[in-house]
């Protein structure tokens, strides 16, 4: 019994979660990874390893059926932090269950393996928080690549 036990909570941590703790929020600021390169294969002769660019798709997703917000910054950043630019010139409001997104092209390497990007949000009342994630993509000729990045809220 004891070793089944053992064996549960070890695999406990690995299952996928079925529901999320979702608490209304009036706003937020989030933190979403970003990687417009990665490294990859093995050393060359100056020690250093292959680059592959990827493009990056920012996504917003209001996941609130009745009440809209407002994405007030888009803030994309490099590994040193330094700010390279502000997606959006002008408040967004987005709609219930309206998305927008926002896009780093595949040859735009000046954010490297540490870019990231800040979103700040606002809602008149607590709402369903968003899904705010990016969207990392390789796609030419038989080689491909993508996977997703969540965002985290973070305090500012």
């Amino acid at each position: 019994m004891r070793r089944l036990l053992l064996a549960l909570a070890l695999l406990l941590p690995a299952l996928p979660a079925w529901a999320e703790d979702v608490r209304p929020s009036a706003g937020q600021t989030v933190y979403v990874p970003v990687y417009s390169h990665i490294w990859h294969g093995n050393l060359d002769a100056k020690g250093k390893p292959q680059m592959l660019l990827l493009s990056s798709m920012l996504a917003v997703r209001n996941t609130d059926p009745d009440d809209g917000f407002t994405v007030t910054s888009v803030r994309y950043y490099d590994t040193a932090g330094k700010l390279l630019r502000e997606f959006l010139p002008k408040p967004a409001r987005l709609g219930p269950m309206a998305s927008t997104d926002f896009f780093v092209e595949h040859k735009d390497d000046d954010g490297g393996t540490g870019a990231n990007f800040v979103v700040e949000w606002k809602a008149d009342k607590p709402i369903s928080p968003p899904i705010i994630e990016t969207v990392n993509a390789y796609f030419f000729g038989p080689h491909s690549l993508a996977f997703t990045s969540p965002g985290r809220a973070i305090v500012k």
